[in-house]
């Protein structure tokens, strides 16, 4: 083994999948790239980081809600573009051409062309880490999807596609809830 520098060792555990975060504030709709995630135990609450850096953060804070849309890799070259700008200054829906469609309840567009699409409200603050808590309360899949694969950051510009799926179900039948 080598020593890693320890500033880069977030990129062995960095989480995923890439995910794209949309809100709606002020009339208007806007998305952002997101990374920094993770479910919390086996309900649909989940974690996200963000910070005023990033336009959605305000809105996040002002409309306590959003949706988590699970991009696929052929979505990857425009995820990566859309959290390389900011809503601020540009209409992204427009710019990428990605279709938004109603949420049911939240004002946060879920986004057509991915996989899957999770309405949340945030249910906490963690300020001093810039923490959100969401409460998914509605979730959607395109069950006609062709490619279901997903991609995820490795935090240094570089992306993993999930490639082959490995079913080991019967070694933990025991911990996953009833109906998963």
């Amino acid at each position: 083994m080598i020593e890693l520098p320890i500033e880069k060792a977030f990129t062995l555990i960095e989480p995923g999948p890439v995910l794209l975060l949309t809100t709606h504030d002020k009339g208007k709709s806007n998305i952002m790239t997101i990374t920094w995630h993770m479910v919390v135990d086996f309900t649909p609450r989940i974690a996200i980081t963000t910070g005023p850096w990033n336009f959605s953060y305000h809105a996040l804070l002002n409309t306590k809600e959003c949706t988590l849309c699970v991009p696929t890799i052929d979505l990857a070259q425009k995820t990566v573009q859309i959290g390389d700008c900011s809503g601020e200054t540009i209409d992204k829906f427009k710019q990428f051409e990605l279709t938004q469609l109603p949420a049911s309840d939240v004002k946060a567009p879920l986004i057509s062309e991915c996989i899957a699409n999770l309405e949340c409200r945030v249910i906490d603050y963690v300020k001093p880490h810039g923490i959100f808590i969401l409460q998914a309360v509605r979730a959607w899949i395109d069950p006609d999807k062709k490619d279901c694969r997903t991609f995820h950051a490795v935090g240094d510009g570089t992306f993993v596609g999930d490639g082959e799926t490995i079913d080991l179900r019967h070694l933990m039948e025991d911990k996953i809830p009833f109906g998963v």
